[in-house]
């Protein structure tokens, strides 16, 4: 199973919006990351940073592009512009990759 780790910044004063947002996600939305084979997601914050993980059943490449591809990922992506900066990743329209340095299995 492929990992999946992003980051990004939620606004200032807009962290207890954030949670409230996630708290009443989509079901759209859930039904959208699952049949891009997304699973064990979690996103954790550090004062106003975001960190995210998941793991991709089908590759991150494909869960990048059923993701970018998307209209209820778009619409998501919009309602949360104005509580989080995130800028998309040019090539995929997904979440930017981070770069893993290391790994305990």
């Amino acid at each position: 199973m492929e990992k999946y780790a992003w980051s990004a910044v939620i606004k200032d004063g807009k962290k207890e919006e954030y949670i409230r947002r996630h708290n009443e996600i989509w079901p759209e939305l859930v039904k959208v990351l699952k049949d891009a084979g997304i699973c064990n997601y979690t996103i954790w914050t550090d004062g106003n940073t975001l960190f995210g993980y998941y793991e991709c059943a089908k590759g991150a490449d494909y869960a990048a592009r059923v993701q970018a591809n998307s209209p209820v990922v778009d619409k998501w992506n919009e309602y949360m512009k104005d509580v989080m900066d995130m800028p998309l990743d040019k090539e995929t329209g997904a979440q930017p990759k981070l770069v893993k340095v290391f790994s305990l299995d």
